[in-house]
């Protein structure tokens, strides 16, 4: 669907709709997510990445990495997601603290939000998965699982949240599923989760339609 120009610029960090609008992923962990800490912020901090913003959770001792990638640059966006998925490229973070995280291919979840650009593009060599460590992702775009299915089943990551048909991307809907995550729950109950607060911000959308649109694993129930 088209947008407003100045929330769909992938250069504007203010105002795009995935970063920096009120319900994108910088600005809703940091002012709506009451779980979440801003540890480290920087500009720049890699090629095609204009922001890297990184969480420290309240009471647990995980870590949120989130980048803003350069909307030009989606294909490469991609292509860096598909490789994180697999294993490949571990990212070493250091905090202002003076401790040292591993995100990226090292990560135990990985997420994509944002535009479905394999609507527009394909990837002609998807990355096989690297070692066997457990990786899960969370893709947030619309039809995601149509269109990331062969990828990530090269990757070797199992999907844990992903969607069947057009949806609004916001960063709600990824807290929902990672609180869920972080506490233990089960596939579906992280699915529920994810649904609920779609529906909650969604408000045209009940809550079995959602759960119709977010689904976990490969079978859709």
């Amino acid at each position: 669907m088209p947008v407003p120009e100045k929330i769909g610029n992938g250069k504007d960090l203010k105002n795009n709709l995935y970063w920096g609008c009120g319900y994108g992923v910088k600005m809703f962990f940091k002012n709506k997510s009451l779980n979440w800490n801003i540890v480290k912020s920087s500009l720049n901090p890699s090629t095609n990445v204009l922001e890297r913003v990184v969480y420290k959770h309240k009471t647990k001792n995980v870590y949120l990495v989130a980048d803003a990638y350069d909307g030009e640059f989606i294909k490469q966006t991609t292509i860096d997601f598909f490789d994180a998925s697999a294993g490949n490229k571990p990212i070493e973070i250091k905090l202002d603290n003076h401790k040292t995280i591993i995100a990226g291919g090292a990560s135990n979840l990985i997420c994509y939000v944002g535009h479905d650009g394999l609507m527009d593009f394909q990837i002609s060599n998807y990355p096989n998965a690297q070692n066997k460590n457990k990786r899960e992702t969370i893709i947030l775009a619309c039809y995601s699982k149509s269109y990331f299915s062969e990828g990530i089943k090269k990757t070797g990551a199992s999907p844990l949240i992903w969607s069947t048909g057009l949806m609004s991307p916001e960063a709600y809907t990824l807290e929902g599923a990672i609180n869920g995550w972080i506490e233990g729950k089960s596939n579906e109950e992280i699915r529920t989760l994810a649904a609920q607060a779609y529906c909650k911000y969604q408000k045209t959308c009940a809550l079995k339609s959602a759960k119709r649109l977010l689904v976990t694993g490969w079978y859709i129930s």
